[in-house]
């Protein structure tokens, strides 16, 4: 096995704790899961509502993705972590499912969970694949 690469973006979002951006192994990429903080101003306060912040997750997602020189088509799972599953369930996946064409969904799993740093509503992680 190849040494892993761990990788940082200015233009990612700042750290909330201590972890790379992303990390790759043979191809293989795990994305950090990321909160819905403004990328260009950490002290910002999160937007109001998990429709917004699933966006902004998603927004910064793509960023990291695009820093790996990847986009969206080349993830193949995600995890999901919601504060307020009943309440949000259906309203996060309104947002998450339009970033995705129907036909190319990636593998998900969903849960809920009791708190998210900085009182997030949401956080998203990924698993990508550099294509061969």
């Amino acid at each position: 096995m190849s040494d892993p690469i761990f990788h940082n973006f200015s233009t990612a979002p700042t750290h909330v704790a201590p972890f790379s951006h992303a990390v790759e192994c043979e191809g293989w990429i795990q994305l950090t899961g990321q909160m819905p903080t403004d990328p260009d101003d950490d002290s910002a306060p999160l937007a109001e509502g998990v429709e917004a912040q699933t966006r902004r997750v998603m927004d910064n997602l793509i960023i990291v993705l695009e820093g790996l020189g990847l986009g969206l088509e080349h993830v193949l799972s995600c995890r999901v972590f919601i504060t307020e599953f009943k309440r949000d369930y259906d309203t996060m996946n309104e947002a998450y499912k339009s970033y995705f064409p129907v036909d190319r969904l990636p593998a998900r799993t969903c849960v809920g969970v009791t708190g998210l740093a900085r009182d997030a509503l949401v956080e998203i992680d990924m698993i990508a694949r550099r294509p061969d």
